[in-house]
């Protein structure tokens, strides 16, 4: 397989550059002295090349310089196109050599290396951990231009010991180009920014955001030989986004090295250019969304006391917003709406529109759905009409990624409120262009793109058994504590698992199966005269003891656990369900069987 003239011509340099960095003139020309010196008769002064190599391979210098210069290649490489490959590989290496790669020789990299922290007070009194001690841990993630990354755990510590490297493959995105090796002026171009993520994990598997920094990249550019060092000031989040969290000391190479780097002029002016363009685009939507309001306002003199909200943050209005991007993933029609709950309470939820016009309301922070059924306020009095079941009261707007639109109908409570959203009678859009020029991806610098979702890492079945040993030890302990004995039916516990399996499938497709099944082999395996009891309990943690203590709070729960009688047997069954990002739903169910006593 033959290479392009210019890709040709950067795997010479890489090679060069790697032969340089092992002084191999140097060793050639020492073994070439030694083997004339030893080898050969004074009458004999020269030396073919077979016999130079042959001296090479002899001192293991030839195998050196292959083991530095090894690209891995697929066993059906030389069948493939020069199509783009992704190139998401956490590289491990010192810092002058590769150890672990799997690198095309014809792309640009940026590799990352975090040299560690300080500065993090909060954990200034915090001792060292020792050797096999379970310790608060932090992790940082990044993600780049579709690719993500994660740091292996270390130690919470006021100067946390990260060291770590990442290779972030810079590429364009059209196919075709996306194999091509991308030059300075190119990429000063590219100003999707190294998404920077701090996460601090507790002793007891509690995960919480700490820190999140989107780091320039760009100024490396205009480094000497491709190399640049910075220092990040990490700030807290929420009511700490003010205050300093720590710093990180991070170096940025490009690799292979450039062959014409940029002056630092250049990168300031684009820079600049960047923040003009965007501040403009963010001044025109303001002038455009003040007429907007200006006409809202023209149609009805209450609408100035509607919840109409074009900028807004909080809490709920985050959950709502990543509900809904969730479903419209999933290919959902979704739109956050603002409004109120009841005693005038701002609020935001999510709405849904089916394709048979059915609009289904979504609780973002309880996960609740709830089905929109209209008042009529034109029937007559004694016609019967449903009782909303959810807890909004009014509806000021509703909003997407593409669609901005005000409630304009008479009233804006929502039991009366109709959804047909084409009629701009009832709901007042924006431009749809005005909504791409601020928030379209890639419209601005301030927004970028969001990250891929990663597969899970939990194996469902070893999470479930670990989880569920960790229960029966605790109910074996509980139940010692009062004085009872505790014999488990095993067979009992198995016959649990396909009803949390059911109850899974009810909780995220609504869709109920299996129930009669399960309780004609739960009759099968309850002897005459013996009751059942039966408790499950769903949670979005796997910590056992967390869960045990919720569950005794339970009076039917307790029950059972602490249950007394004749031939009292328990069981209990655990089922992990995992979905992407790590997340998990596990289902509990405790049981037990005894014999009625009159």
């Amino acid at each position: 397989m033959s290479l392009p003239p210019e890709k040709a011509s950067e795997l010479k340099q890489i090679i060069h550059q790697q032969l340089l960095k092992m002084d191999v003139h140097g060793r050639i020309r020492e073994v070439l002295a030694e083997t004339i010196r030893e080898e050969l008769a004074p009458e004999h002064q020269q030396v073919s090349t077979e016999d130079l190599i042959r001296a090479l391979r002899q001192r293991g210098i030839i195998d050196d310089v292959m083991k530095e210069i090894k690209f891995v290649t697929d066993v059906n490489e030389t069948e493939r196109t020069s199509a783009p490959k992704p190139s998401t590989h956490f590289v491990d290496r010192d810092p002058l050599v590769l150890k672990k790669t799997n690198i095309d020789p014809t792309r640009r990299y940026l590799y990352l290396q975090v040299l560690g922290g300080k500065a993090f007070l909060e954990h200034l009194q915090e001792p060292e951990p020792l050797p096999g001690q379970i310790c608060s841990t932090f992790t940082l993630c990044l993600h780049f231009r579709n690719q993500r990354f994660r740091s292996k755990p270390v130690p919470c510590a006021c100067e946390p010991d990260f060291q770590d490297g990442f290779l972030l493959e810079i590429h364009k995105d059209s196919l075709g180009d996306g194999s091509k090796m991308v030059d300075a002026t190119t990429m000063l171009s590219i100003c999707d920014p190294v998404h920077m993520v701090l996460i601090k994990t507790d002793t007891s598997g509690e995960t919480t955001l700490v820190a999140s920094y989107f780091l320039e990249w760009r100024s490396v550019l205009a480094a000497e030989n491709g190399i640049t060092n910075v220092a990040v000031e990490l700030l807290g989040v929420g009511t700490e986004s003010k205050v300093s969290v720590g710093v990180l000391s991070i170096r940025l190479e490009m690799y292979p090295q450039l062959n014409k780097t940029l002056s630092s002029e250049i990168t300031s002016t684009q820079f600049t250019l960047e923040r003009q363009k965007t501040a403009e685009k963010e001044r025109l939507f303001l002038v455009y969304a003040k007429q907007w309001w200006r006409e809202y306002l023209q149609i009805r003199p209450t609408h100035n006391a509607r919840l109409v909200k074009i900028f807004a943050q909080g809490d709920c209005e985050d959950h709502a917003n990543l509900l809904c991007s969730l479903l419209l993933g999933f290919g959902l029609e979704a739109f956050v709406c603002v409004g109120t709950k009841a005693k005038g309470v701002p609020h935001t939820w999510v709405m849904t529109c089916g394709s048979d016009g059915t609009i289904t309301f979504w609780e973002s922070l309880t996960g609740h759905r709830y089905i929109h059924r209209p008042i009529n306020p034109d029937d007559p009095p004694l016609a019967e009409q449903p009782k909303p079941l959810y807890p909004y009261r009014t509806i000021g707007c509703i909003f997407n990624h593409e669609k901005f639109l005000g409630n304009c109908q008479p009233s804006d409570a929502v039991e009366v409120c109709m959804f047909d959203l084409h009629d701009e009678s009832k709901w007042k859009p924006m431009s749809g262009e005005a909504i791409k020029s601020v928030c379209a991806p890639g419209a601005t610098s301030s927004v970028p793109p969001s990250p891929p979702l990663c597969a899970s890492t939990i194996d469902a079945a070893v999470a479930s058994n670990e989880i569920e040993v960790q229960l029966r030890i605790l109910v074996s302990e509980h139940r010692k504590d009062l004085g009872l004995s505790t014999v488990w039916d095993d067979q009992l516990s198995y016959l649990l698992s396909p009803a949390l399996a059911a109850y899974e499938l009810e909780r995220t497709t609504g869709l109920s199966a299996g129930n009669e099944e399960f309780q004609d082999a739960v009759r099968r395996a309850v002897p005459d005269g013996h009751t059942f009891k039966g408790f499950p309990i769903h949670f979005v943690h796997r910590n056992a003891r967390r869960a045990f203590a919720t569950c005794l709070r339970s009076p039917f729960c307790e029950e059972i656990i602490c249950c007394r009688g004749d031939q009292v047997r328990l069981a209990v069954r655990v089922r992990v369900f995992a979905y992407p990002e790590s997340a998990c739903a596990v289902w509990i169910m405790f049981a037990c069987k005894y014999r009625s006593v009159l």
